[in-house]
């Protein structure tokens, strides 16, 4: 059985935090274009105030999928592949059991249903 550090389950819970919200979701889907200043991605969302928005740069930040450069007077931000990366390798994990599990789902939908075929062929 695998064991993970406290630190490496913190940052996985950072992470799913801070993809938890639609807007911060929407923020990294922004980022799958490149990069964007800050005032870009307000602009992406009219409901937000510009400090509401900076929290949630600031939540995905903290939990490293993004990164943030200062240019000038602007701040620009990009995804931060290693924190993906970190996610990815969580679902990773589970996606084995999901594959055991659905196959043997199929392969028990297929015995049932040619049973009832050939239930069929017998009246």
């Amino acid at each position: 059985m695998r064991e993970f550090s406290t630190q490496a389950t913190t940052a996985a819970h950072d992470v799913f935090f801070a993809i938890a919200d639609p807007t911060r979701r929407a923020v990294l889907d922004l980022l799958i274009e490149g990069p964007r200043n800050a005032g870009d991605i307000a602009s992406e969302f009219p409901r937000l105030t510009q400090p509401g928005v900076s929290r949630h740069l600031q939540v995905l930040r903290e939990a490293q999928l993004v990164t943030v450069t200062i240019d000038a007077q602007q701040r620009v931000y990009a995804l931060k592949r290693e924190g993906l990366d970190r996610l990815q390798e969580w679902i990773a994990r589970y996606q084995d059991f999901w594959s055991d599990k659905l196959d043997a789902l199929e392969s028990h939908l297929s015995s049932t249903k040619t049973r009832k075929e050939e239930a069929a062929k017998r009246k």
